[in-house]
């Protein structure tokens, strides 16, 4: 299973970014899939997931309010809207994939992982 992720790159506080990840194998819209990031020096941490029919959607407390998970199973996307970016969301950000329709925070539950991408906010 490949997951591709996209959109990374360099931004000033308080802007905004669009992450994607693309999926090639169609069952992953049958699967809840998500995102995490990790900052230099630090563990990997949960930023937002959403189910397979994109009805829920969970997120960090850290974004709560001004990330949005999104997903077009259609086009085999999912999408990060990342608004009223601070320099602490630095970090290498990482779309993940279950294998069950249903969200979780732990990444000890997903299955596929994508290459990561970068998102660096200056202040």
């Amino acid at each position: 299973v490949q997951l591709q992720a996209s959109g990374g790159g360099l931004v000033q506080h308080g802007g905004s970014l669009n992450l994607s990840c693309a999926y090639r194998d169609r069952s992953l819209s049958r699967s809840a899939m998500g995102w995490f990031r990790q900052a230099p020096g630090k563990e990997r941490e949960f930023v937002a997931v959403i189910s397979a029919s994109g009805g829920s959607t969970k997120y960090a407390d850290s974004v709560q309010g001004r990330f949005t998970i999104s997903r077009d199973n259609a086009k085999n996307t999912i999408y990060l809207q990342m608004n009223s970016l601070k320099p602490e969301d630095t970090a290498v950000y990482y779309c993940a994939a279950r294998d069950v329709p249903n969200t979780s925070a732990s990444d000890i539950d997903y299955h596929y992982w994508g290459q990561g991408t970068l998102v660096t906010v200056s202040s």
